[in-house]
């Protein structure tokens, strides 16, 4: 009977019980497929508001920072991923598809300010629908934490805003994907001929790393060492190993160099004409042959003595007869440079004496026990300036009250600039993805299932007084930027698939995503959406906040 009542009214017990239930169900229907999408995610939402229209009962203060810490570990985690791509996403092409994404935020701001003000919507109900039309959480989470702070009863005004996502939510993922279809329908798309031109435009502009052989004719490097080979050459070509004979030799940094040897390694196109002149004939290398007495082997870095030093710094063609050639970070391919660092958690490409690999792993770490193991002060660390940050008024002329980045925007920023530093001194913010991953699945499943429950108490009252209404007007703050973005990118001559991965990006939806790359296989769509999301979730959570601040 005791357990019972540990159940019951307003306990902390009753409210981790039903957060429970929500989760694991909402996890469940996310997984259903509805033709080429899935809810993902949002399932919870949907659970939550169910769960909280049945009536399921909660502590209003345990179910508020719950999901105000669900929403810090979401935001952050985010950051800290996108960090380390966020200024590269501006170069090349990515520049203009950022601006065309930030076209998309700033018409859907336009669009919903213009319909609160002429259909006299409530704010927090108002701003709910911008969020909810776009399928950005962190926004509305922003936004609930700055009606909270901002206005006398803000807490149940909050519950209002979450409605009115909820109700706009599903038009905004169906809303995508109507644009997508209209934007091929009205320029009679081909998705072969998108196929075949985005393979051509890769061919022209991609700049990608060459597995090379050089034959030394050069006489000044005959009796030379392959260290002052690495040291004179530098980062233009990244040594792997070296063939005298038709017979591969260790690649120790005391081997003299002879004319006729054949050095392996890798190098940029533009660099071949030099590599020709201070070497010898270049050739491209065929897939590597596993010869005695070599090997290659892909070690991942736990040694914390090696995170943050360069590969030069690290002496480790001093210590071993071995070369790295490659880094893997997270989805990232990185050429092995002697000027590049290596952080926690890389996985690095070797190739060096067969009988010396087990010393080199033990070197480098390759532990899976230290991988595995957290590395939470950093985490802390980046939470505690987030918070601070977030809490910071900015006064800005026009605005009745001061501005503050709040615990959506403080965190994501400092996680942005921590990401993209990397580390300070000792302290390595690289979190490795399978804890990334957990970290922000966690912290959006606490936060959604949190606003479902605290709304779906008067959801179904909402929705058929008025939600209707609330739906159709959400609609088209999805759809108008959307369309007209989409039409404009294709006049600028974008592939279609590049604007189904801006459209995506811009609206930062993973269902849209999925639905975008199964119009064509390939990595076109996905690209794009990386791309512009970094931006575009900073963007969202700024813009929500200011539709607060300006209608307050």
């Amino acid at each position: 009977m005791k357990l019972l009542h540990l159940f019951e009214g307003v306990s902390t017990g009753a409210t981790l019980l039903n957060l429970s239930i929500v989760g694991i169900l909402g996890i469940l229907i996310g997984k259903i497929p509805f033709g080429k999408i899935k809810l993902g995610i949002a399932g919870v939402l949907f659970m939550g508001l169910l769960a909280g229209h049945l009536g399921a009962s909660f502590n209003p203060h345990v179910l508020h920072f719950i999901k105000e810490f669900g929403l810090i570990l979401f935001v952050y985690s985010v950051g800290i991923e996108i960090g380390p791509r966020f200024i590269s996403s501006f170069q090349n092409n990515g520049l203009k598809l950022n601006l065309l994404a930030s076209a998309i935020i700033i018409l859907g701001f336009i669009t919903a300010v213009v319909i609160k003000i002429g259909f006299d919507i409530d704010m927090p109900a108002a701003v709910g629908m911008l969020c909810g039309a776009v399928t950005n959480t962190p926004s509305l989470g922003a936004a609930q934490s700055l009606i909270s702070d901002q206005l006398a009863n803000g807490d149940a005004l909050a519950q209002n805003t979450g409605m009115a996502y909820a109700i706009s939510y599903p038009f905004g993922v169906v809303g995508i994907i109507l644009v997508m279809y209209l934007v091929r329908f009205v320029f009679r798309v081909r998705i072969n001929d998108e196929i075949v031109n985005n393979q051509k435009e890769l061919g022209e502009k991609a700049k990608k790393a060459i597995a090379i052989n050089v034959t030394v004719s050069n006489p000044n490097l005959e009796s030379k060492s392959i260290a002052f080979l690495k040291k004179s050459l530098g980062d233009s070509f990244v040594f792997s190993r070296i063939a005298r004979g038709g017979k591969f030799l260790v690649p120790d940094k005391d081997v003299l160099l002879r004319k006729n040897d054949v050095v392996y390694g890798l190098a940029y196109e533009e660099a071949f004409s030099e590599l020709e002149l201070s070497v010898g004939s270049v050739n491209k290398t065929p897939k590597f042959n596993h010869s005695l007495p070599l090997a290659m082997r892909q070690i991942i870095v736990t040694n914390r003595s090696l995170v943050g030093k360069t590969i030069e710094e690290t002496q480790f063609s001093d210590l071993f007869p071995a070369s790295i050639t490659r880094i893997f970070r997270g989805d990232t391919e990185i050429v092995a440079s002697q000027s590049t660092r290596v952080e926690f958690g890389d996985t690095l490409r070797v190739i060096g004496a067969r009988d010396k690999m087990e010393e080199v792993a033990c070197y480098i770490g390759n532990s899976m026990h230290s991988l595995s193991h957290p590395n939470l002060l950093p985490l802390f660390i980046g939470v505690l300036l987030g918070i601070l940050l977030g809490s910071i008024p900015v006064y800005i002329p026009g605005l009745p009250a001061p501005a503050k980045l709040g615990l959506a925007g403080g965190p994501l920023v400092i996680a942005l600039l921590l990401g993209h530093k990397g580390r300070v001194g000792k302290l390595n913010f690289y979190m490795t993805p399978g804890a990334n991953k957990y970290i922000r699945e966690m912290g959006i499943i606490l936060f959604l299932a949190c606003v479902g429950i605290g709304s779906g108490a008067n959801f179904w009252e909402t929705l058929t007084d008025g939600g209707l209404g609330i739906m159709a007007l959400s609609a088209i703050i999805t759809f108008v930027p959307l369309f007209i973005v989409g039409i404009l990118g294709r006049l600028l001559k974008l592939n279609y698939l590049t604007i189904c991965g801006v459209l995506s990006g811009s609206m930062t939806d993973p269902p849209a995503l999925e639905f975008a790359n199964s119009i064509a296989p390939g990595q076109i769509q996905s690209s794009a959406y990386a791309m512009v999301y970094p931006l575009t979730m900073f963007l969202r959570i700024l813009f929500a906040q200011i539709f607060v601040l300006f209608f307050v």
